[in-house]
């Protein structure tokens, strides 16, 4: 497996030979390349850096490498030991830190881990900065200290608890509303994090957690991505439970989905849709989320009189975008929410929150408040990566074929749009479909969009079996 190197940080499996995998030399070096680069963007008497992981089994002996590493290079580190990607994002801004680092592989199984990187905004570094940074991995100029010079490592377990502080003094989090309808909620944390931060936030609202993997060994009892087909426990749990709804977090908690009072999924596209839809109807505005996610929110943006506009994959260019629209929701269909009145990063506590708030506003089921939102279905299907795939003239391929089809009679089946920005995106009139090399993982990723997963599931078996044909597979 060869390391991963992206805007989504330094990701790998653990184990195998340096270089090609995330080994404890690996981890240094990245370390080293990143603290450096740190030093290198102001010059300063004391440099400070925010650390955290999520509950993976190989998280605290990456930890102990990362951070003893930057004690080399002088730099103090505030640890906050087991936490969410977005409590490390919220520490950063709250510590006046230089950077932070999150030691979680996100959705990825057990075997993964990655080192996340932030600026001193606790925002994801840019492609530029990250170039920075691989430049300083492979060259000989870092810098460590000497002995009377070393970093300190100090601890700090408040994070947690000053995050769900912020989170319940928003304005447009209903503390009083969401404590008198008594929500009985079940909670499936995968055995991670999310087990000992998003039970504190249900508790804090008066919410009665039911907890469903919440012990945070890193064990995990199903695959970490938060699909349909992964929930059968929690959607079991809901109803035996008579809960008024499920939720599941990945391991490091910026990805947020719910399941119904039925037991049926909400839909993972719609979790950013249902709270853009509530935040909207209060403080009207624009909107961003990646090309891969659901039409929906650019639905419920124009009902709100607001503009949508979609960025590249990646965070940190739907917070880029964000900026430039000056949008006040945003995210990525895959469950995260961005709220900048919090802080620019991906939240599924701030997420909970205001679904919460949506809900009692006005809506006695989840089930409910679902049946207004657009019916659109969505297929997410990948292609393994192999040394001998050339992936940039895949999609090149792919471009030029769906340009030539501009003339489709069937107007259902004319391409209305091609967008290139981040892989290639094919607009059709009633459907979509997006091909994009993955950040986190060896594959091309094969999303579709329809108005009914019978057809979501055609177009994107079709483009599967025109792109094997492409690549003579």
């Amino acid at each position: 497996m060869t390391l991963i190197k992206s805007i989504s940080g330094i990701r790998g499996t653990i184990g195998g030979l340096q270089g090609d995998n995330l080994t404890p030399i690996d981890a240094v070096k990245y370390a080293a390349a990143y603290g450096a680069w740190v030093k290198n963007q102001r010059d300063k008497e004391n440099y400070r850096i925010v650390v955290g992981r999520d509950a993976r089994i190989s998280g605290e002996m990456i930890q102990q490498l990362v951070m003893n590493t930057l004690v080399g290079l002088g730099i103090h580190v505030i640890d906050l030991d087991l936490s969410t990607t977005p409590t490390v994002e919220m520490a950063v801004i709250m510590e006046h830190a230089d950077g932070g680092i999150i030691l979680t592989a996100s959705h990825n199984p057990k075997q993964w881990n990655a080192l996340k990187l932030l600026n001193n905004k606790g925002e994801f570094l840019n492609a530029a900065a990250g170039q920075e940074i691989l430049d300083l991995a492979e060259g000989n100029t870092i810098n460590f200290s000497d002995v009377d010079s070393l970093g300190k490592i100090t601890k700090n377990s408040a994070y947690i608890d000053l995050h769900i502080e912020e989170i319940l003094d928003l304005p447009l989090v209903n503390v009083k509303k969401i404590k008198e309808a008594k929500f009985k909620v079940v909670v499936d944390a995968v055995n991670s994090t999310g087990g000992i931060a998003v039970p504190l936030l249900l508790e804090a609202l008066g919410v009665q957690p039911v907890k469903l993997f919440c012990d945070p060994t890193g064990e995990f009892p199903h695959n970490p991505e938060p699909l349909k087909e992964h929930l059968g426990d929690l959607m079991e749990k809901v109803v035996s439970e008579r809960a008024d709804f499920g939720l599941v977090v990945d391991p490091d908690v910026d990805r947020l989905a719910f399941v119904d009072e039925n037991g049926e999924m909400f839909g993972e596209e719609y979790t950013l849709v249902a709270v853009a839809d509530y935040i909207l109807q209060q403080t009207p505005g624009n909107t961003v989320s990646n090309m891969s996610s659901s039409r929906a929110l650019r639905d419920v943006t124009q009902k709100h009189n607001g503009t949508y506009t979609a960025s590249a994959v990646g965070e940190v260019n739907v917070v880029e975008k964000m900026k430039e629209t000056n949008a006040i929701i945003g995210g990525e269909g895959n469950g995260g929410i961005i709220y900048p009145e919090l802080h620019y990063g991906r939240d599924s506590l701030v997420g909970i929150a205001l679904f919460l708030s949506f809900l009692a506003d006005g809506y006695d089921k989840v089930s409910e408040l679902r049946k207004k939102y657009p019916a659109y279905y969505m297929s997410k299907k990948k292609i393994q990566l192999t040394p001998q795939l050339d992936v940039d003239a895949i999609l090149s391929a792919m471009e030029i074929k769906y340009a030539s089809d501009r003339s489709a009679t069937e107007a259902s089946a004319k391409v209305q749009n091609i967008n290139t920005i981040d892989g290639v995106k094919i607009d059709f009139a009633k459907n979509w479909v997006h091909l994009r090399k993955s950040n986190t993982e060896p594959i091309i990723r094969i999303y579709t969009e329809a108005l009914s997963q019978n057809e979501a599931d055609k177009l994107a078996d079709r483009i599967i079996s025109e792109i094997e044909t492409i690549a003579n597979l």
